[in-house]
């Protein structure tokens, strides 16, 4: 199908965590972070390989002390996805995280302390070439900033953002991306529109605390896709009080919705009514379920009726379109037989999996 609409994104600067490319229109990366004590390593390496397996480009981990950081550098060395160091309050453990074998550390202005300590910080990132997030959250702005703002709005961020960046440039330190959360949407639309306006360094997206799974996802998809669609975004997080493969779930739908990354399977079903013929939505749950490890892009319509069904099998990889008694199984468009409706999600799952069987006989023989 040819692609009319365009996003055209804003040229940012090229950071690299680890070999993953950020910036200057790199694909957009997705981002997590473990849910885990730090110290608890064998638990926090398997929610990373969890993370990863679930399609996560980068991870971030809390490094809160000591301790934890000596535990980064154990589980730097069990993994090869990059691993991103979360540090608050102690400049010292940012330090210690980067000679730990940090890809990258995210740095909150408001709380690191004083500018003599982001300097030494900086230091160390250019003499290991670590990148550096500065990551402004609305929750946890500088008390002069909130003073003078009297609310953690739009213009409060921004104000404590370009504050950082200014000391970054002074110390001619350019290896660095930049986020603007706030748990209010409007307010992160704002900022980071202000914020691209002023900067071309990489960002960073997310609204931040935005809430449990179905609260998150409408935050999340609203402010992130509202920013992509302008063309502003390097790599994104969808922040979720949930198991955190949701939040990989959630940011990958996202970029496939804007089709700006695609992967994996992409169900289109109706929202059925009284014309449905079979059990639309139980056959398409059940189909998500089973092919949630799928990474290959694939586009499958679970149509109840004939109204819409046969225009949206059209133009599926698999499409199936309900009609009186039995159903049409449309493949690469083209209809292909009729099969019963107690048959439609083992048919789906099989064409299904013949199509992938195909894409990578198909790959593997384009890379020899």
């Amino acid at each position: 199908m040819k692609k009319i609409n365009k996003i055209f994104r804003k040229k940012t600067k090229r950071i690299y965590i680890r070999k993953v490319p950020i910036g200057n229109n790199a694909v957009i990366s997705v981002q997590s972070m473990t849910t885990t004590k730090t110290t608890e390593i064998k638990k926090t390496v398997k929610q990373i390989m969890s993370l990863k397996n679930a399609g996560a480009d980068i991870v971030r981990i809390s490094v809160p002390d000591k301790k934890s950081a000596e535990a980064f550098k154990i589980i730097r060395n069990k993994t090869n996805i990059p691993l991103v160091a979360d540090i608050h309050f102690d400049y010292r453990i940012a330090i210690e995280s980067i000679k730990n074998g940090a890809d990258c550390i995210r740095i909150n202005p408001s709380n690191i302390g004083s500018i003599k300590r982001i300097q030494s910080i900086l230091e160390y990132a250019k003499d290991y070439n670590v990148p550096i997030r500065i990551g402004i959250n609305s929750g946890s702005i500088e008390k002069k900033i909130i003073k003078k703002y009297k609310y953690p709005n739009a213009k409060a961020m921004l104000e404590s953002a370009m504050n950082c960046i200014n000391i970054f440039e002074k110390m001619n330190f350019q290896n660095f991306k930049l986020s603007v959360k706030s748990s209010n949407v409007l307010d992160t639309i704002q900022c980071y529109k202000l914020l691209s306006c002023h900067t071309d360094h990489p960002m960073h997206l997310g609204i931040t605390e935005s809430g449990n799974l179905q609260n998150g996802t409408i935050k999340s998809s609203i402010g992130i896709g509202s920013l992509l669609l302008q063309g502003i975004g390097d790599t994104i997080r969808v922040s979720l009080s949930e198991n955190p493969i949701e939040e990989v779930k959630v940011g990958l739908k996202i970029l496939n919705a804007l089709e700006i990354r695609k992967y994996g399977v992409n169900i289109i079903s109706c929202p059925t009514c009284a014309r449905k013929e079979f059990d639309v939505i139980k056959i398409a749950n059940s189909l998500e379920k089973k092919l949630s490890n799928i990474s290959e892009p694939i586009d499958v319509a679970i149509m109840g009726c004939s109204v819409n069904g046969p225009g949206e099998s059209k133009i599926s990889q698999v499409g199936v379109s309900g009609l009186k008694n039995k159903s049409a199984l449309y493949i690469n468009g083209i209809r292909k037989k009729k099969i019963k409706n107690s048959l439609i999600l083992k048919e789906l799952k099989k064409n299904i999996q013949k199509i992938i069987e195909i894409k990578n006989k198909y790959r593997k023989k384009n890379e020899k």
